[in-house]
């Protein structure tokens, strides 16, 4: 569910019409709804309780502050998987003892950032990293505490750049090698072992994926417990997908997904931390853009839209559908018919539908993408030169800028041309 709809002829967020939005602010822009945040987050929290959590938003897929401060407001920790991210999280006054560092390539100057700054914990990913940890926590004087994150070799059937729990991906170490790579996290000075942590991909869109590796980390739990490991945090990832296409099967709910974990771990006596991103902000955003043209072209017509791959890459990157739907609301029973849906970059890969059917647009229009809070404005970039385009915020009958677009004096001025030129 979301609360984009529309009211009087016109697409709106909440109580705003996308159309005034458009015209103060000027397309494209991505727009984001309060409600929708904070509906999902609370669905989460909702569905794990009474066991003992903490719902940890993943950053990476939605980390304007705004936003993030809208979620920490209402007690969400974060995951993080940079000092960029830890750093933005600290801005939005989310507390250390709320923000877990995941990822597998910290470095030592993100260690000591995270460690100076306050940590809930690192999810380890390697023993290399492990002993990295240690050295920077020694010299700190600090106590890192940490999960390490098992690799449950699990088919997460989704798509294969998104997929990071099977035995050929980068993450985590083999859940095989579990117990002596603990043994060794234990000797280690300036570490507490807390916990386990696995993640085993994004947008899954069905739960048999996630049984299967639950209840794997459930007898590594009981295993390191007979090793004499003071297991009592579980780092269950997040990964539960969201219904890009309307009237495509829905994925599994927050409740289902809930109720799994209480019938796999719920037994063990340990807090659980998810750390869900998409299904909180994919459906709380939509990404507004304008038709340039109407091209026709040799057997098809073209849509010419001022928004392309560098705001909104997945269709490009992952193949990924977005639909896509007119901001005027189209006449019950009008005739619509396929158009390919492209932007105005010099790639042929700038395309973000082919043959889509949708009702009869022209220069000037407005159309929105659904399903765009999740991995859109932060994929962004300003290939061709193309200015980050502007995120806002609707909260009820109100909205405001949360990132402007710059301008091309600003973009320029970023480049320095050396004394010899």
């Amino acid at each position: 569910m979301d609360h984009f709809a529309y009211r009087s002829g016109t697409l709106h967020a909440e109580d705003v019409a996308l159309a005034d939005i458009a015209r103060v602010v000027g397309t494209p822009f991505y727009c984001y709804s309060t409600a929708t945040l904070t509906r999902h987050y609370r669905l989460f929290t909702e569905a794990l309780s009474p066991l003992p959590h903490l719902v940890c938003f993943a950053i990476k897929s939605l980390s304007n502050v705004a936003v993030l401060k809208t979620l920490g407001d209402l007690g969400a920790g974060m995951d993080v998987v940079s000092a960029g991210e830890y750093l933005r999280a600290k801005a939005a006054g989310v507390p250390g003892d709320r923000i877990v560092f995941s990822g597998v390539g910290k470095t030592r100057e993100e260690m000591r950032i995270a460690l100076e700054g306050g940590i809930r914990q690192f999810n380890v990913e390697s023993e290399p990293e492990m002993r990295a940890l240690s050295e920077v926590a020694v010299s700190l004087g600090k106590v890192a505490p940490i999960t390490i994150r098992v690799n449950p070799d699990v088919d997460a059937r989704t798509h294969e750049k998104i997929a990071t729990g099977k035995s050929e991906n980068k993450f985590g170490i083999p859940i095989a090698r579990a117990s002596e790579v603990y043994a060794e996290a234990a000797r280690l000075p300036g570490l507490d072992v807390v916990g386990i942590d696995v993640h085993i991909g994004s947008q899954l869109t069905e739960l048999e994926p996630f049984e299967q590796a639950y209840l794997k980390v459930a007898d590594l739990t009981r295993r390191l417990r007979a090793e004499g490991h003071d297991i009592r945090r579980l780092d269950l990832g997040g990964g539960l997908g969201i219904p890009y296409a309307r009237g495509n099967e829905a994925p599994p709910l927050p409740t289902d997904y809930g109720a799994l974990i209480k019938r796999t771990v719920g037994d063990l006596g340990c807090e659980i931390e998810i750390e869900p991103g998409r299904l909180i902000s994919g459906n709380s955003g939509v990404l507004v853009s304008r038709v340039i043209y109407v091209k026709n072209g040799e057997g098809r017509d073209f849509l010419i839209l001022d928004a392309a791959m560098n705001d909104l890459v997945r269709p490009s990157m992952y193949g990924a559908h977005h639909d896509i739907v007119a901001v005027e609301e189209p006449v019950v029973g009008a005739d619509q018919q396929p158009y390919d849906v492209v932007g105005p970059v010099c790639e042929t890969g700038d395309t973000f539908a082919k043959a889509r059917p949708l009702p009869a647009l022209a220069e000037g229009d407005l159309v929105a993408f659904r399903s765009a809070g999740a991995y859109g404005a932060v994929m962004a970039s300003e290939y061709n030169t193309r200015p980050l385009i502007p995120e806002v915020l609707v909260k009820d009958d109100h909205y405001a800028v949360i990132r402007a677009r710059p301008t091309f004096d600003e973009i320029l001025s970023r480049d320095t041309i050396p004394d010899w030129l």
